[in-house]
């Protein structure tokens, strides 16, 4: 199959998939295409371009806008197909935070998605503000309050033997005993990025909610910020 570079792209989301974000090189997506290496540059000139166009994939793989419905169901909608596309590409996150470049792809999606609150009746002002708000939760993910510290590919999180985790809880409750409270308060999912035991899928769809139902409050009273210039259109 001739090389192109949707192939190239393609391919990099697979290996990255397979094997990990930071196991991903040119050498090692070359001999996954089996080509040589230079073969790979005229399709892509450097690592940091090859992120971009994996992003580019991704973002691609999002549902459109759906139709015929309110702005607020479209929204939700929208917002929870970026999230099962990051859940499925695990390392996808990582590389969405750390991109400084804004391509095609990227500006397209969040034109698109800015275009959903407008067709809604939303006001400019109060979808400016609303961008600000929702901020990545608009790609599928958040930076929780109780994220645990990123684990490097191919490491496990060691367990903490019982007697260890005790003595932790022990100092908790002296030094710091509304965190504790809080940190303990569920404990019910083991692969939750939010906080160990809690529910990701829940307190990631519940702000969510949170935020929609709160704009949509906003945009029934008419509300405008106070430094709001004209509407245009």
């Amino acid at each position: 199959m001739r090389l192109s570079r949707d192939r190239v792209l393609r391919a990099a989301v697979s290996l990255a998939d397979e094997v990990g974000i930071g196991q991903l090189s040119m050498r090692r997506l070359a001999q996954e295409l089996d080509v040589v290496p230079m073969a790979l540059y005229k399709h892509v000139a450097n690592k940091e371009e090859l992120l971009d166009g994996m992003v580019e994939v991704i973002v691609g793989e999002i549902d459109p806008a759906a139709g015929g419905t309110d702005w607020k169901s479209a929204v939700r909608l929208r917002v929870l197909s970026a999230r099962r596309v990051l859940q499925h590409h695990k390392w996808a996150r990582q590389v969405l935070e750390t991109r400084t470049k804004q391509t095609p792809a990227v500006l397209e999606y969040m034109d698109s998605f800015i275009g959903m609150f407008l067709a809604g009746g939303v006001s400019v002002d109060l979808t400016h503000h609303v961008m600000h708000a929702i901020g990545s939760r608009m790609w599928g993910f958040t930076q929780e309050l109780f994220d645990s510290p990123a684990i490097p590919d191919g490491e496990a999180q060691a367990e903490v033997p019982p007697g260890v985790q005790a003595v932790r809880f022990q100092q908790m409750s002296v030094l710091y005993p509304n965190i504790l409270q809080i940190a303990t308060a569920a404990r019910h999912d083991d692969d939750s990025v939010v906080g160990h035991g809690c529910d990701d899928q829940f307190e990631f769809e519940f702000t969510l909610d949170l935020l929609l139902d709160g704009f949509e409050r906003l945009h029934s009273q008419a509300w405008t910020s106070k430094h709001a210039g004209p509407e245009r259109g």
